[in-house]
Protein backbone atom coordinates (compact mmCIF):
# COMPACT_ATOMS: atom_id res chain seq x y z
CA UNK A 1 0.00 0.00 0.00
CA UNK A 2 1.10 3.54 -0.72
CA UNK A 3 0.04 6.88 0.63
CA UNK A 4 -2.79 8.71 -1.14
CA UNK A 5 -5.15 11.52 -0.29
CA UNK A 6 -8.75 10.64 0.42
CA UNK A 7 -11.44 13.00 -0.93
CA UNK A 8 -12.68 14.03 2.53
CA UNK A 9 -9.56 13.94 4.64
CA UNK A 10 -5.78 13.99 4.96
CA UNK A 11 -3.44 11.45 3.36
CA UNK A 12 -3.72 7.95 4.82
CA UNK A 13 -0.93 5.41 4.49
CA UNK A 14 -3.39 2.52 4.10
CA UNK A 15 -5.10 3.94 1.02
CA UNK A 16 -4.15 2.31 -2.28
CA UNK A 17 -3.01 5.14 -4.54
CA UNK A 18 -3.43 3.02 -7.68
CA UNK A 19 -7.03 2.14 -6.86
CA UNK A 20 -7.70 5.75 -5.94
CA UNK A 21 -6.37 6.89 -9.32
CA UNK A 22 -8.57 4.32 -11.04
CA UNK A 23 -11.63 5.77 -9.32
CA UNK A 24 -10.54 9.25 -10.42
CA UNK A 25 -10.39 8.05 -14.02
CA UNK A 26 -13.86 6.48 -13.86
CA UNK A 27 -15.26 9.65 -12.27
CA UNK A 28 -13.96 11.71 -15.19
CA UNK A 29 -16.81 10.35 -17.32
CA UNK A 30 -20.03 12.28 -16.68
CA UNK A 31 -23.03 13.80 -18.45
CA UNK A 32 -20.84 16.39 -20.16
CA UNK A 33 -18.00 13.96 -20.93
CA UNK A 34 -19.39 10.58 -22.01
CA UNK A 35 -16.42 9.96 -24.33
CA UNK A 36 -12.88 11.12 -23.57
CA UNK A 37 -9.41 10.88 -25.07
CA UNK A 38 -6.45 9.92 -22.94
CA UNK A 39 -5.26 13.53 -22.96
CA UNK A 40 -8.67 14.77 -21.78
CA UNK A 41 -8.72 12.21 -18.97
CA UNK A 42 -5.32 13.46 -17.89
CA UNK A 43 -6.52 17.08 -17.90
CA UNK A 44 -9.60 16.27 -15.82
CA UNK A 45 -7.85 14.05 -13.27
CA UNK A 46 -4.45 15.71 -13.15
CA UNK A 47 -2.76 12.33 -13.68
CA UNK A 48 0.24 11.95 -15.96
CA UNK A 49 -0.08 10.24 -19.32
CA UNK A 50 1.73 7.06 -18.27
CA UNK A 51 -0.62 6.52 -15.32
CA UNK A 52 -3.71 7.20 -17.43
CA UNK A 53 -2.46 4.78 -20.10
CA UNK A 54 -1.96 1.92 -17.62
CA UNK A 55 -5.31 2.49 -15.98
CA UNK A 56 -7.21 2.67 -19.27
CA UNK A 57 -5.55 -0.52 -20.56
CA UNK A 58 -6.63 -2.25 -17.33
CA UNK A 59 -10.22 -0.98 -17.49
CA UNK A 60 -10.53 -1.98 -21.16
CA UNK A 61 -9.10 -5.43 -20.42
CA UNK A 62 -11.66 -6.04 -17.67
CA UNK A 63 -14.60 -4.82 -19.77
CA UNK A 64 -15.51 -1.63 -17.93
CA UNK A 65 -14.34 0.74 -20.67
CA UNK A 66 -14.38 0.57 -24.46
CA UNK A 67 -11.86 2.21 -26.77
CA UNK A 68 -13.05 3.54 -30.13
CA UNK A 69 -10.30 5.25 -32.08
CA UNK A 70 -8.74 7.75 -29.67
CA UNK A 71 -11.80 7.94 -27.44
CA UNK A 72 -12.83 5.91 -24.41
CA UNK A 73 -16.34 5.36 -23.06
CA UNK A 74 -17.89 3.40 -20.21
CA UNK A 75 -19.48 0.00 -20.92
CA UNK A 76 -22.64 -1.48 -19.33
CA UNK A 77 -20.53 -3.67 -17.04
CA UNK A 78 -19.89 -0.54 -14.95
CA UNK A 79 -23.52 -0.79 -13.79
CA UNK A 80 -22.81 -4.08 -12.03
CA UNK A 81 -20.86 -2.08 -9.45
CA UNK A 82 -24.05 -0.25 -8.42
CA UNK A 83 -26.49 -3.16 -8.65
CA UNK A 84 -25.89 -4.46 -5.12
CA UNK A 85 -26.41 -0.97 -3.66
CA UNK A 86 -29.67 -0.49 -5.55
CA UNK A 87 -31.05 -3.90 -4.58
CA UNK A 88 -29.79 -3.68 -1.02
CA UNK A 89 -31.65 -0.41 -0.53
CA UNK A 90 -34.81 -1.68 -2.24
CA UNK A 91 -34.73 1.07 -4.85
CA UNK A 92 -36.82 -0.87 -7.35
CA UNK A 93 -39.23 -2.66 -5.02
CA UNK A 94 -39.93 -0.02 -2.35
CA UNK A 95 -38.46 3.39 -3.16
CA UNK A 96 -39.54 3.61 -6.80
CA UNK A 97 -43.25 2.90 -6.13
CA UNK A 98 -43.32 5.53 -3.36
CA UNK A 99 -41.76 8.16 -5.61
CA UNK A 100 -44.12 7.23 -8.45
CA UNK A 101 -47.23 7.54 -6.29
CA UNK A 102 -46.44 11.02 -4.98
CA UNK A 103 -45.17 12.10 -8.37
CA UNK A 104 -48.63 11.46 -9.82
CA UNK A 105 -50.10 13.82 -7.23
CA UNK A 106 -47.66 16.58 -8.21
CA UNK A 107 -47.63 15.75 -11.92
CA UNK A 108 -43.88 16.29 -11.66
CA UNK A 109 -40.90 13.96 -11.45
CA UNK A 110 -39.54 13.45 -7.93
CA UNK A 111 -35.85 12.64 -7.51
CA UNK A 112 -34.01 11.02 -4.61
CA UNK A 113 -30.40 12.16 -4.18
CA UNK A 114 -27.41 11.80 -1.88
CA UNK A 115 -24.12 13.63 -1.50
CA UNK A 116 -20.96 12.29 -3.13
CA UNK A 117 -18.11 14.51 -1.99
CA UNK A 118 -18.88 17.94 -3.49
CA UNK A 119 -21.70 16.85 -5.81
CA UNK A 120 -25.28 15.70 -5.51
CA UNK A 121 -26.01 12.37 -7.18
CA UNK A 122 -29.40 11.03 -8.23
CA UNK A 123 -29.99 7.55 -6.81
CA UNK A 124 -33.65 7.14 -7.79
CA UNK A 125 -36.24 8.98 -9.88
CA UNK A 126 -39.97 8.64 -10.31
CA UNK A 127 -41.37 7.53 -13.65
CA UNK A 128 -44.00 9.90 -14.98
CA UNK A 129 -44.56 9.83 -18.72
CA UNK A 130 -46.56 13.07 -18.85
CA UNK A 131 -44.36 15.15 -16.53
CA UNK A 132 -44.40 18.81 -17.56
CA UNK A 133 -40.64 19.21 -17.20
CA UNK A 134 -37.66 16.90 -17.44
CA UNK A 135 -33.97 17.66 -17.88
CA UNK A 136 -33.17 14.13 -19.00
CA UNK A 137 -31.25 13.34 -15.81
CA UNK A 138 -31.11 9.69 -14.82
CA UNK A 139 -29.96 7.64 -11.86
CA UNK A 140 -26.26 8.40 -11.44
CA UNK A 141 -26.49 11.91 -12.89
CA UNK A 142 -24.60 14.53 -10.90
CA UNK A 143 -25.80 17.99 -9.91
CA UNK A 144 -23.87 21.02 -8.66
CA UNK A 145 -24.24 21.11 -4.90
CA UNK A 146 -24.10 24.88 -4.42
CA UNK A 147 -26.72 26.11 -6.90
CA UNK A 148 -29.53 23.55 -6.78
CA UNK A 149 -32.25 22.97 -4.20
CA UNK A 150 -31.27 19.32 -3.84
CA UNK A 151 -27.63 20.29 -3.37
CA UNK A 152 -28.32 22.95 -0.75
CA UNK A 153 -30.66 20.66 1.16
CA UNK A 154 -27.92 18.01 1.22
CA UNK A 155 -25.49 20.63 2.50
CA UNK A 156 -27.98 21.57 5.21
CA UNK A 157 -27.76 18.02 6.57
CA UNK A 158 -23.96 18.28 7.02
CA UNK A 159 -22.19 19.25 10.23
CA UNK A 160 -20.87 22.81 10.36
CA UNK A 161 -17.27 21.89 9.57
CA UNK A 162 -18.18 19.83 6.50
CA UNK A 163 -20.64 22.47 5.34
CA UNK A 164 -18.06 25.24 5.61
CA UNK A 165 -15.42 23.23 3.75
CA UNK A 166 -17.70 22.31 0.86
CA UNK A 167 -19.05 25.83 0.45
CA UNK A 168 -15.47 27.11 0.28
CA UNK A 169 -14.15 24.53 -2.18
CA UNK A 170 -16.98 23.12 -4.33
CA UNK A 171 -17.06 24.20 -8.00
CA UNK A 172 -19.02 27.39 -8.59
CA UNK A 173 -20.08 28.58 -12.01
CA UNK A 174 -22.73 30.93 -13.44
CA UNK A 175 -25.32 28.60 -14.98
CA UNK A 176 -27.71 31.55 -15.43
CA UNK A 177 -27.60 35.31 -14.98
CA UNK A 178 -29.21 34.77 -11.55
CA UNK A 179 -26.77 32.11 -10.32
CA UNK A 180 -25.59 33.09 -6.86
CA UNK A 181 -21.79 33.44 -6.98
CA UNK A 182 -21.12 34.72 -3.46
CA UNK A 183 -20.08 31.75 -1.30
CA UNK A 184 -21.03 33.50 1.95
CA UNK A 185 -24.49 34.22 0.54
CA UNK A 186 -24.82 30.56 -0.47
CA UNK A 187 -23.83 29.51 3.05
CA UNK A 188 -26.57 31.76 4.40
CA UNK A 189 -29.11 30.15 2.04
CA UNK A 190 -28.06 26.68 3.23
CA UNK A 191 -28.46 27.74 6.85
CA UNK A 192 -31.94 29.03 6.01
CA UNK A 193 -32.77 25.65 4.47
CA UNK A 194 -31.53 23.90 7.60
CA UNK A 195 -33.72 26.09 9.80
CA UNK A 196 -36.90 25.87 7.72
CA UNK A 197 -36.57 22.23 6.67
CA UNK A 198 -36.64 22.78 2.93
CA UNK A 199 -34.62 24.44 0.17
CA UNK A 200 -36.07 26.55 -2.62
CA UNK A 201 -33.81 27.71 -5.46
CA UNK A 202 -35.07 29.54 -8.53
CA UNK A 203 -33.38 30.65 -11.75
CA UNK A 204 -29.91 29.61 -10.56
CA UNK A 205 -29.37 26.30 -12.35
CA UNK A 206 -31.82 26.66 -15.24
CA UNK A 207 -33.47 29.91 -16.30
CA UNK A 208 -37.19 29.97 -15.56
CA UNK A 209 -37.02 26.86 -13.39
CA UNK A 210 -37.39 26.47 -9.63
CA UNK A 211 -36.20 23.58 -7.49
CA UNK A 212 -37.73 22.49 -4.19
CA UNK A 213 -36.16 19.87 -1.91
CA UNK A 214 -36.73 18.34 1.54
CA UNK A 215 -34.70 15.91 3.66
CA UNK A 216 -35.64 12.26 4.06
CA UNK A 217 -35.87 12.29 7.85
CA UNK A 218 -34.76 14.95 10.34
CA UNK A 219 -32.41 17.48 8.78
CA UNK A 220 -29.56 16.76 11.20
CA UNK A 221 -29.53 13.02 10.55
CA UNK A 222 -30.61 12.80 6.91
CA UNK A 223 -28.33 11.26 4.29
CA UNK A 224 -30.75 11.65 1.38
CA UNK A 225 -33.12 14.30 0.09
CA UNK A 226 -35.94 14.37 -2.45
CA UNK A 227 -36.78 17.21 -4.77
CA UNK A 228 -38.63 18.47 -7.82
CA UNK A 229 -37.82 20.91 -10.61
CA UNK A 230 -40.73 22.87 -12.06
CA UNK A 231 -41.38 25.96 -14.18
CA UNK A 232 -40.88 28.96 -11.91
CA UNK A 233 -44.43 30.19 -12.49
CA UNK A 234 -45.77 26.99 -10.91
CA UNK A 235 -44.22 27.84 -7.53
CA UNK A 236 -44.95 31.55 -7.36
CA UNK A 237 -48.36 31.06 -5.79
CA UNK A 238 -48.44 30.29 -2.05
CA UNK A 239 -51.01 27.50 -2.47
CA UNK A 240 -48.99 25.77 -5.18
CA UNK A 241 -45.79 25.98 -3.16
CA UNK A 242 -47.55 24.69 -0.04
CA UNK A 243 -49.04 21.76 -1.95
CA UNK A 244 -45.69 20.84 -3.50
CA UNK A 245 -43.92 21.13 -0.15
CA UNK A 246 -46.56 19.07 1.68
CA UNK A 247 -46.44 16.37 -0.99
CA UNK A 248 -42.65 16.14 -0.83
CA UNK A 249 -42.74 15.96 2.97
CA UNK A 250 -45.36 13.20 2.87
CA UNK A 251 -43.23 11.31 0.35
CA UNK A 252 -40.15 11.74 2.56
CA UNK A 253 -42.03 10.49 5.62
CA UNK A 254 -43.21 7.41 3.75
CA UNK A 255 -39.65 6.70 2.63
CA UNK A 256 -38.50 6.90 6.26
CA UNK A 257 -41.26 4.54 7.42
CA UNK A 258 -40.44 2.09 4.65
CA UNK A 259 -36.82 1.89 5.80
CA UNK A 260 -37.61 1.54 9.53
CA UNK A 261 -40.52 -0.87 9.21
CA UNK A 262 -42.85 1.43 11.23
Amino acid sequence: MTTASGPDGPPHRDISSTFFKGLQVLSAFDDDHPRLTMAEIGQITGLDRAAVRRLMITLVAFGYVQKTGKHYGLLPKILTLTGSYMRGNAMGTVVQPILNRHSKDLLKEISLAARADTEAVYIAKSILSDADISFGFTVGSRLPILQTAIGRMLLATCDDATLSQIVRTAPLRPYTAQSLMDREAILSKVQDARAQGYALVDNEFEAGVAGLAVPVGPVAGATMVIGVSVPLARLTGTDLKTHALNTLQQCANELVRSRTGV
